[in-house]
């Protein structure tokens, strides 16, 4: 992995608000405060961008029955219902 060096301005407020959440949350620096931030972001992208995946299938004329498809999704996926599970 390459690691490469970003500039950013802060106020002095913003700059007292990173201070602060380093020492309360226990980063070591920075840097690594700015890099979970930026993890977190991404993160979030993959949930929104996921979210309208689903939304575009749903919407589609080939999505098909629902619970046939949750049928189809828990048999390919070794999953067992309640209805499924042996005593």
């Amino acid at each position: 992995m390459t690691t490469v060096t970003m500039n950013i301005s802060l106020t002095d407020d913003l700059k007292a608000f990173v201070d602060s959440r380093i020492k309360t949350r226990g980063y070591s620096s920075t840097s690594e405060y700015m890099r979970d931030l930026v993890r977190r972001d991404e993160e979030r992208a993959k949930e929104e961008r996921f979210k309208a995946l689903i939304e575009e299938g749903l919407q589609s004329d080939s999505a098909g029955d629902w619970n046939d498809l949750r049928t189809a999704f828990l048999a390919e996926s070794g999953v067992q219902t309640p209805g499924q599970r042996s005593a």
